[in-house]
Formats: C-alpha cells, structure tokens, sequence
C-alpha cells in the first residue's frame, strides 16, 4: 500500500473514531436529557397525584381512586395514570386511557416489589416510560393499591430515531467526503516526493546527474527536503564531473607516461642490440670496420644509454613526486631564509646548459626575509623555473629579481623565449603538458611546471604567468613571509 493510501487510511479511521465518540455523546446526552425531563414530569405529577379509598354507599365496595383535584391534573398534563386496588382486583383508569381503550399490564403479587420505579412498557403498539409504586393508607401505611403513571414517549422516540438517523447518515456523509478529499490532499502533498523518488530512479537508471526538480510550494518539511535533494545532486553532479576530469588526467597522465618512457626504452634497447651485435655475434653478423671505429659507436651506444637512463631517472623521480602530491603527502617545513637560498641557487644557475644571458637582480631586499617552507623543495621550485626559462630561450636573457608586496614574497622568473599563447596559460602546469611549439623541439617531460605548482601550494603561496608569444614569459612565484633580525 502507498504511502498516500495509508494516510488516508488513518485520516479516514481517526476521523471515523472521533465521529463515532461524537455521534454516540450527542444521542446519549439528548437521550438522557429527553428521559431526564420525563422522569421529572412523571415524578411530579406522580408527587400530585392524592389516591383516596373510596367506599361504596351500602359498604359493600371499596376501590382506590384520585381525588378530583388530581383528576383534573392529570388531564391537563396528558398523564396516563392506573390504580389497582389488592382486596377486590379493580382497576381504575384515567379518562385518556379509557378513551384509548389501552391498560397497563398489573404485576403480580410476587413481583411488584420488584418492578417498583421507571419503566419502559408498550402498551397496544404505542410506547410508554412509566412509573408504579404501592398505595399505601396514610395512618396505618397498609398496602391496599399499585399505582402505574405513565407518559406516551412516541414523540421523543421519534425525535430521537431521527437524530439517530440524521447522526449516521451525517457521519458517513462526513467520512465519505472527507475521506475524498484527504486523498486528495495526500496525493497532492506526496506528488513533490514522488517527483523526488523519480529524479532517484531516473538518476539510478542513467548518468544523468543534472536533474534537478522543479518546487515553488512553501519551505515546509517537503520543501526542505526538495531543496535538500537538489543541493545534493548538485554536489554529487560536482564531484562527479572532478571524479571524472581526475579519471581523464589519470588515464592522459598514463597514456602520456607511458609515451615518455617508451622513447628512452626503445633507445636503450637499439643501443644494447647494436652491442650486442658488435660484440657477440659471428664474424658475417659484425659489420666490417676496424677496432677503433667499433670501439667508438660502443661509446656513443654506451653514452646513448647512459642519457636515457638518466631521462628515465629523472622522469620516475617526477613522477614519484607527483604520486606523493597525489597521495595527500607532504613534507617538514621549517624558517627558510630566503637570501642565502636564491642566492646559492642563482650562483649555481650559472652553471647550467643554456644559450640565454643570465642576469639577477638586487637581491639585497630579501635581507631578514624567511618564510615557513622545506628548503630542499624551494630550491628544487627555483630550479625548475630556471632551467624552464633557459629550455624555451634559445637566444636572448633569463632574470631572476624578487618583489616585496603586502606580506609576500614575489621571486619573478622572466625570459625573451618563444613565450606561448594565453589561451595555454591553463594548461601549462598540467603533467606532460608543453606548448605546441615546444613539442619534438625541446627536451623535457612536461612535470617540471606540475611540481613547482605542487611545491607552491604546499607552502600556501600562488603563481602568476604574463606570455606572449615570441616575446617571452615571465613566472611570479608568491610566498607568505615571515620577518627576522636583519642578517649581520
């Protein structure tokens, strides 16, 4: 059974309950009320009532009767009254039963004492609610008489057989439509649940998680719930689409990874195969070239091997260190000065392959200047972005200068190189990502930039890029600092 059948279900049974409790108070109170003002009139009149032992004029008959004044009250109150009198079994009547032809049944000896008190009796059809006692005389209190005064309750009867009527007839009228339209209030109030059980089974059917419902009733419990169930799917459809964009830079970084590492591999294994073909196969298999010259290409083989090795080296560090970042892992960091660090590195940058000028700045600005880092892991950003200016500046200059603004560090890293387009910008610190122009043109894996951009979020700074193409880039790595003595 659904939900709205079972609320109507219980509406409809507490609604029929709480009729039933009403139906029943409101006949037992007219009920009781009718009767209660019956009793009052029959105990009244009854009260009025003087019976008289009358004695016939030779003495030879004595009945109990009315005085006149009671006869006549009787009549005015349409009292229907009967005296029975023991000694000699005469009944006597009021005028309205005579005129009706009716009798009240008289009880016997044995059981009068029983049947004292408020009767209901039917009397040739007609209803009555009677009230009989003993006549007793009044010096000597001998029982010689029963008395029976009644009232004809056709009237109440109906009245109350039709309240009775009108209370069913109400109350299922009442139930029959409020039952109507408590289904239909429940259908209308369910209809926002059963849109949201369809978006559910409409979601667990498909992938479609931009289903959204639709709701402009008021914020109650159901309109909570709507926007509860939207906030929800739109932060499932969030994570969804991120779960989605890591699987395609997973399997891109794979691919990729792959790709990097298959050209060093196919390099050493030509290299080992020409070694080995040199060195260990039959004379017909050697090519024909004197000592020196086989012993020559067996250093450029070794070389060769040893370079793709190094490649490979340095591309499984990479790699394993965005694994780390991947994982969540960082690292110990401690008060980094950062004079004596860029400056070292830029001693060293001298150094370095390069076809570029080198030039740094004034580095003076950085005296007292330390921030909370890991000092292995900035020079290592330092590095990167160096060796990255030297790679895409064929001719021209690479600097170093450094910024301070507002609490940070800026170490700005510019360069006159092929610069990229600034619809590239986003990519660039993506793994195995390289500019168009770059690609098959330079060396390198495409992680450098990944890593720094790792490194710079673990130190909670940012970076900046500006490019253009054929006018080179320039790289603002931004640190939070903290402040020292200044150095001696």
């Amino acid at each position: 059974m659904s939900v709205r059948w079972r609320l109507t279900a219980w509406y409809s049974g507490i609604l029929f309950i709480t009729l039933l409790i009403f139906s029943v108070a409101v006949y037992g109170f007219v009920h009781l009320y009718t009767y209660d003002e019956l009793k009052s009139k029959i105990v009244q009149q009854s009260n009025k009532i003087k019976p008289i032992l009358t004695i016939s004029e030779d003495g030879s008959l004595a009945y109990v009767t009315p005085d006149r004044s009671s006869k006549q009250r009787m009549e005015e109150s349409d009292i229907y009254v009967q005296i029975y009198t023991y000694h000699n079994q005469l009944t006597w009547k009021s005028d309205n039963m005579r005129l009706r032809g009716l009798e009240f049944e008289m009880p016997t000896p044995s059981k009068a004492s029983k049947d004292i008190g408020f009767k209901k009796v039917s009397v040739g059809g007609y209803p009555f609610f009677m009230y009989q006692d003993f006549v007793t005389t009044q010096n000597t209190n001998e029982i010689v008489g029963w008395l029976q005064v009644g009232v004809y309750t056709g009237t109440a009867e109906n009245t109350l057989n039709r309240l009775r009527s009108i209370l069913i007839m109400g109350s299922l009228a009442t139930l029959i439509i409020a039952s109507t339209l408590g289904l239909f209030l429940a259908r209308k109030s369910m209809k926002p649940i059963q849109k949201v059980a369809d978006a559910a089974n409409q979601i667990q059917k498909g992938t479609d998680l931009s289903v959204r419902i639709e709701y402009d009733g008021p914020q109650d419990e159901i309109g909570r719930l709507i926007g509860t169930f939207n906030g929800m799917m739109a932060r499932t459809e969030g994570f969804y689409k991120e779960l989605e964009d890591a699987y395609a830079a997973q399997r891109r970084f794979v691919s990729d990874a792959s790709h990097e590492l298959r050209t060093p591999l196919t390099t050493i294994r030509g290299n080992v195969d020409l070694l080995h073909k040199i060195w260990t196969g039959s004379p017909s298999e050697r090519p024909d070239l004197d000592e020196e010259t086989l012993r020559q290409m067996s250093v450029e083989a070794v070389g060769d091997i040893s370079d793709e090795a190094k490649r490979m080296s340095r591309l499984v560090s990479d790699m394993l260190s965005l694994a780390r970042a991947d994982t969540g892992q960082t690292f110990e960091k401690e008060p980094v000065a950062l004079q004596p660090l860029i400056e070292e590195v830029a001693r060293r940058a001298k150094f370095l392959p390069k076809t570029a000028e080198w030039h740094v700045g004034d580095l003076r600005s950085l005296n007292g200047v330390y921030v909370v880092g890991n000092r292995d892991y900035l020079q290592q950003m330092l590095f990167i972005f160096i060796e990255n200016g030297f790679k895409y500046t064929p001719e021209g200059e690479v600097r170093l200068d450094v910024i301070l603004y507002k609490g940070q560090i800026g170490i700005r890293f510019s360069d006159t190189g092929i610069g990229m387009d600034k619809d590239e910008i986003p990519h660039i610190f993506e793994r195995f990502y390289r500019a168009d122009q770059s690609r098959g043109v330079t060396e390198g894996t495409g992680l450098g930039l990944s890593i720094a951009k790792w490194i710079i979020d673990v130190h909670n700074g940012s970076v900046e890029v500006v490019t253009k193409r054929g006018e080179g880039s320039t790289f603002i790595v931004w640190l939070p600092i903290i402040f020292a003595p200044p150095l001696e």
